[in-house]
């Protein structure tokens, strides 16, 4: 196992922000008084069950959704069987008369029955197939896992349809007009009467995030760490992410919730896996065990596929019918889903993010649309709409024209061929702004790699994100492939991993009174895991390894302390966010109480990147521009003042909202909504009471996106300057002119400080082309700190050059099978006593 030395370095974590004396807490309640959800056992599946019932809109819309996708199901297997063994297809094509198409001198007309076997026929066929028996059994099994799955759910679901009627004093009538903060804090006041978790005196909204989200945030890190195998070289295509739904369900399977996995039940990792003694044989057991689901999943293939192309072709073919533009459309891939997610960051909160940058990335990837395709595309619509426009003019003239073999195909094909090469078509009134569009993305997204800014139109920065983003077409031949592919990159590729896998989980775990074992980044602790260029500075104390990427720690606590501002965070991250807040809010009122022009600096760039936006009803850029498009009631202190608007997008900043600022308004709003008794929930009935209350949701709502976009691009911009030294510009300002570039810094002020010199992500490496103009830009640039996953520092604090190509993920493995794969080795840990991981304690 020599192979799989790592230099993972043990997590020496300390959280201290609960209540003192809460560590030992254990709540007694008399008999008598015990509610039906006082001391709920798995309170992982209890709050993931109440958000699944709130995302899908009550009770019965669950239900329905799931009973059709059981008759799916049944639809796909009977329909499919019967299409093979029980249809006459040479009487179906004409190829084969019937006995009663000809009666005298009349012709009748072959009906569709007339092709349907006889019953007896078709079971006859079916019989005597033993590959269609094979296929219909695991099928049957398939399905009856389902329905006994189906069952038990639904008996679950309707304790929890009890718990929103009884407990929350929400109806299942409204709680479609509910947002999930409003249910979350009607949780958290329950939690001091039911005492639905015995371990701690109150519930804080971290608590409920870690509980729904345990298994995601270790996903979010691995992604983050480049610890999975999804980067591959390809002769061809270059380097390629392949994560699929397939990959992603065997890597759940095989590291968090299947059978022989880490963690031995839902909120606790298995107590073997928590210590350093016995790690290489468990990297030994955890490689065979892969190798083994490796080989199921080839067994398997042939089935899997055929059940995915059955499914693609009855789920696509109707759309492609209607719009068979949709196959050019673009979507966001799972691998971008997964690289963009913050840490404790809900599936609808994802989902709101990407839906609105979906725009500008569609827009940003059609400026790049190849000019000898739209001459190709613009002559080929023209002889096809040519000939199709004959032909529907003939059908109009003649309808017998469609009776001619072949016209009715060929006016589908034609039709669809005018379709697809008006996607290489742009639009003539598009205006080529990459460099505008991709803040617009960055505000929406939040994450982007340092080598995308000020690169945003060269076609390599337009590759690198179309894995984020992109075809449908592209996302649907990948699922399609991912039977054949996956067993492949289980058994090849992620069994060399174990031992960096198994030292991942026991560094990177800690354990939450109240909560369990949970990923260490998810606690956004700046001290542990703050990145020194990401604005952590002093605050941190994380060794190289122990950082997250990309300023995931950091942008993650401004999201989620933006999204839950009644959420108290531990001391540093409340002094980072407050030093954050702080430097926004000083800029913001320079910007907007000026009149005369405002210097460049982060908040006047990441204004600008609001009001850009593309949506002209954003409600922000509406404030921000001018008076409201929304009328609302609103204090006097804030009843025109577009500044007073700015300052009070900041809740729980180090001070007070204006008492009578919009967004307080609104939060008092929402607080009083979640804490209504029954007797107000009836009153709800009406109408406009329940718009207007989903209303002020949705404004709260846009106030907290266009915060947290503000926040992220000033978070940037700060990163930016202190990486590369330009405090006079700000982060996607291009220069004049290409020339310009070269000369930038020997231009640079010589009393500043020595400037920061940042690798570029680790997720995202540097091509050959870019680490050439790299080596140039950081040739003048003295560091100031060492370098993050470019090289290794010594221990007198030297730092050794460090080589851009091939890229180093954690550990400090390379990617191109060099001999050297472990620079250093990991220094012996001490007993197991010495190593027993504290009990931490978060409100």
């Amino acid at each position: 196992m020599a192979e799989l030395t790592t230099e993972y370095q043990r997590l020496q974590s300390s959280y201290a922000d609960s209540p003192p004396g809460e560590a030992d807490l254990l709540l007694h309640v008399a008999e008598g008084s015990k509610s039906p959800w006082h001391h709920i056992e798995n309170l992982d599946l209890f709050f993931s069950r109440i958000y699944h019932l709130h995302q899908k809109n009550g009770f019965l819309c669950m239900l329905l959704t799931e009973m059709f996708e059981l008759v799916q199901f049944v639809f796909v297997v009977t329909f499919t069987t019967f299409l093979i063994n029980c249809v006459d297809y040479d009487i179906l094509f004409a190829n084969k008369l019937v006995n009663h198409t000809q009666r005298g001198n009349q012709q009748i007309k072959v009906t569709l029955p007339d092709a349907f076997l006889p019953p007896h026929v078709c079971t006859a066929k079916i019989r005597q197939n033993v590959l269609i028996i094979f296929i219909l059994l695991i099928a049957g099994v398939f399905w009856v896992h389902r329905l006994v799955k189906f069952i038990y759910n639904i008996c679950c679901y309707w304790e929890i349809r009890a718990f929103y009627r009884n407990a929350l004093k929400i109806p299942m009538a409204h709680l479609p007009y509910f947002s999930w903060q409003e249910v979350q804090a009607r949780i958290i006041e329950i939690q001091k009467e039911h005492q639905i978790c015995i371990h701690k005196r109150e519930l804080s909204e971290l608590d409920i995030y870690h509980r729904i989200l345990r298994f995601k945030n270790y996903t979010v890190a691995m992604i983050n760490k480049s610890l999975l195998p999804i980067r591959f070289h390809t002769p061809f295509l270059g380097e390629v992410v392949f994560y699929t739904r397939g990959l992603k369900y065997n890597f759940e399977l095989i590291f968090l919730w299947g059978p022989g996995s880490l963690f031995q039940n839902e909120w606790s990792l298995k107590p073997e896996y928590k210590r350093a003694g016995n790690r290489l044989e468990l990297a030994e057991k955890l490689s065979a065990r892969i190798l083994w689901i490796g080989i199921t999943n080839l067994l398997l293939c042939p089935v899997i596929l055929i059940w995915q192309i059955l499914y693609a072709f009855f789920s696509y073919t109707e759309i492609i019918k209607r719009e068979p533009g949709s196959l050019g459309a673009r979507c966001w891939s799972l691998y971008g889903r997964c690289y963009l997610r913050h840490f404790n960051e809900l599936d609808h909160e994802l989902q709101s993010r990407l839906s609105n940058g979906y725009k500008a990335a569609s827009k940003y990837m059609n400026c790049f649309l190849s000019p000898l395709l739209t001459v190709l595309a613009k002559n080929l619509a023209f002889f096809a709409g040519s000939i199709l426009a004959v032909l529907i003019a003939l059908t109009v003239y003649d309808e017998d024209v469609l009776a001619v073999e072949h016209v009715l195909t060929t006016i589908t094909l034609l039709g669809v061929c005018i379709t697809v090469c008006r996607c290489f078509i742009p639009d003539k009134h598009m205006v080529f702004c990459p460099e505008q569009l991709l803040r617009v993305i960055l505000s929406h997204i939040h994450y982007m790699p340092d080598h995308w800014q000020g690169s945003a139109h060269r076609y390599e920065t337009r590759d690198e994100f179309a894995q984020l983003f992109q075809y449908k077409a592209a996302f649907i031949l990948e699922e399609l492939l991912s039977p054949i592919i996956t067993p492949f990159i289980l058994i090849f590729c992620l069994r060399r991993k174990s031992l960096e896998i198994i030292d991942f989980f026991r560094n990177f775990t800690v354990e939450v009174v109240g909560v369990g074992d949970t990923c260490s980044f998810a606690q956004m602790d700046v001290r542990q895991h703050g990145h020194p260029a990401w604005l952590s500075g002093a605050k941190t104390e994380a060794s190289i390894y122990q950082q997250a990427e990309d300023g995931k720690t950091e942008l993650s606590l401004m999201h989620f302390a933006i999204t839950n501002p009644r959420w108290q965070p531990p001391q540093d991250s409340t002094a980072f966010i407050s030093q954050l807040k702080e430097k926004v809010n000083r800029e913001k009122a320079a910007v907007i109480g000026s009149q005369s022009f405002v210097p460049e600096n982060g908040v006047f760039t990441s204004l600008q990147s609001v009001l850009s936006e593309s949506e002209p009803h954003s409600l922000i850029a509406n404030l921000i521009a001018g008076p409201p498009s929304l009328m609302l009631r609103r204090g006097r202190d804030s009843s025109s003042d577009p500044a007073s608007s700015l300052r009070s997008f900041t809740p729980g900043q180090s001070g007070p909202n204006p008492p009578n600022s919009l967004h307080n308004s609104l939060l008092r709003t929402e607080a009083g909504r979640s804490m209504v008794g029954s007797g107000d929930a009836r009153t709800m009935s009406s109408g406009g009471s329940v718009w207007e209350a989903q209303l002020q949701s949705l404004i709260l709502s846009e106030y907290t996106s266009t915060e947290m976009s503000l926040h992220a691009l000033y978070m940037h911009e700060l990163h930016k300057q202190q990486t590369h030294g330009e405090q006079s510009r700000h982060v996607w300002h291009r220069h004049d002119s290409d020339d310009s570039g070269e000369s930038g810094h020997e231009e640079t002020d010589t009393r500043r400080p020595a400037p920061v010199t940042i690798p570029r992500s680790s997720t995202y490496p540097v091509t050959a082309s870019r680490a050439a103009d790299t080596r140039e830009e950081s040739a003048e640039l003295q560091p100031a700190i060492p370098r993050r996953y470019g090289g290794v520092s010594d221990s007198s604090g030297s730092q050794r050059p460090a080589s851009r190509l091939p890229r180093q993920p954690m550990g400090g493995w390379t990617e191109e099978g060099q001999s050297n794969r472990h620079p250093e080795t990991v220094p012996e840990e001490g007993s197991e006593d010495e190593q027993a991981r504290q009990r931490h304690q978060v409100m």
